[in-house]
């Protein structure tokens, strides 16, 4: 029980700070930043598109879609935990502080928060060791892991591949040279 408080005051701590890198990022960009331009993670009208371009290239009836810098997948891997952090934090301090709320809140709601409280973890458990594991870790093109959260860069030939829409914008406008990095050190 004490190893699991210390865990969700990590993730909360961790999920705050998050949110208060976002909440500074916005303000000092609240001029120039386009809310659902590509390098926005709101999800978009393109998204939904997506979606079904890629559902029709699974079973054969069209060819694989091109991306823009945030799939769709990336957009679910972002939003996903709000949800459930919401969830988490909401019955794990129900269950934590039990005399406090039990002083509000009917015998029952403990039953509901527990069952809420496990479902949720069971959930986020299997979409991380599913979905997210497939999409991001088990692809052989990536397996085990892709480096590029450990590099920041990544081969042009992937980047073109994996993100053609944004490939060809840049290239188009001139703006791909600055971004070409040497190659990282081989481990």
């Amino acid at each position: 029980s004490t190893v699991h408080k210390y865990a969700a005051v990590i993730m909360v701590a961790v999920f705050a700070g998050h949110l208060v890198y976002v909440a500074v990022f916005l303000v000092r960009n609240w001029k120039t930043f386009e809310w659902f331009g590509p390098y926005s993670l709101m999800p978009t009208w393109q998204d939904a598109r997506d979606i079904a371009a890629m559902c029709r290239w699974f079973v054969g009836r069209a060819p694989r879609p091109v991306f823009d810098h945030w799939n769709y997948t990336q957009k679910v891997d972002y939003w996903a935990p709000f949800w459930g952090i919401a969830m988490l934090v909401w019955t794990g301090a129900m269950l934590w502080f039990k005399e406090l709320n039990a002083a509000y809140l009917p015998g029952w709601t403990f039953n509901v928060a527990t069952i809420v409280h496990g479902e949720e973890a069971l959930l986020a458990a299997v979409y991380l060791f599913t979905i997210h594991f497939f999409a991001n870790h088990w692809r052989p093109d990536k397996f085990p892991m892709d480096i590029v959260m450990f590099t920041g860069s990544m081969p042009i030939e992937e980047f073109r591949r994996e993100y053609t829409v944004e490939y060809k914008r840049l290239a188009e406008t001139g703006e791909l040279e600055k971004y070409l990095v040497d190659e990282p050190a081989q481990p």
